[in-house]
């Protein structure tokens, strides 16, 4: 039998590693226990790339590759951990402090925030950009959920879930670059939008910027394990298994 032309072998970390021409090097790692920080992917949704924090190296290549969408190659060798990305991936998390108002003490979701967490992981210990203090709307008109444009970091997981899983097309972003938010239909209140009140964009958001009335004043866990169940149920609905 002859060997599959579609396996790629590469380096990541000095460790060699075999993996399917289709695969990312985020998945690859993963597969081979390998952190790499993550804030705008989660299994079971396509990548965008948003957040750049899933940065490596790659020798030969000057720049930085976003990890969750650079595809794998025969003989690459890629770095995950380095002081050039530790410096690249703290600055990275200061801007979404920096951008819009991240309190962590009000917070709905304070304890239970990606943002947060991977803020202490990456020993990330002050901001030293100025505060932009924007004045963002709260939309809490829907009967069960509440809108924190405040807290939102543009991740775009509520969209992508919203269209690839639900497949309500609800969520879109308007605006151009920081002034960017994301929205409801034609940029009509969540309440009287088309939302179908599955509250999936509710559990695979990251921070507080989107959460269940019913959890203000207690803890408000996120679930989004939940997402990839889901996806696979739906897959094998499809194919008729």
């Amino acid at each position: 039998m002859s060997v599959a032309t579609d396996v790629k072998t590469l380096v990541i970390d000095g460790i060699n590693v075999s993996a399917r021409a289709d695969q990312t090097i985020l998945e690859v790692a993963r597969e081979n226990n390998i952190n790499i920080p993550t804030l705008c992917h989660l299994d079971g949704l396509s990548d965008v790339g948003a957040c750049r924090l899933c940065l490596v190296e790659v020798k030969g290549s000057p720049k930085l590759n976003p990890s969750c969408v650079l595809k794998v190659e025969e003989g690459m060798e890629v770095t995950t951990s380095s002081d050039r990305l530790k410096h690249y991936r703290q600055t990275i998390l200061e801007l979404p402090f920096a951008e819009r108002n991240h309190v962590c003490s009000v917070c709905v979701a304070n304890g239970h925030c990606e943002l947060q967490s991977l803020g202490q992981s990456q020993g990330l210990t002050h901001v030293r950009m100025p505060y932009r203090n924007p004045q963002l709307e709260v939309d809490a008109s829907h009967e069960r959920f509440v809108v924190d444009h405040n807290r939102c970091i543009l991740c775009t997981r509520c969209v992508r879930v919203c269209g690839e899983v639900e497949g309500a097309h609800v969520w879109d972003v308007m605006g151009r670059g920081i002034d960017s938010i994301v929205i409801t239909d034609l940029c009509d209140p969540w309440g009287e939008s088309s939302c179908t009140r599955c509250g999936k964009c509710v559990q695979v958001c990251p921070t507080g910027a989107l959460f269940d009335k019913s959890k203000v004043g207690s803890p408000h866990p996120k679930y989004p394990e939940f997402l990839t169940n889901l996806q696979v149920m739906r897959e094998a609905s499809r194919e008729g298994l």
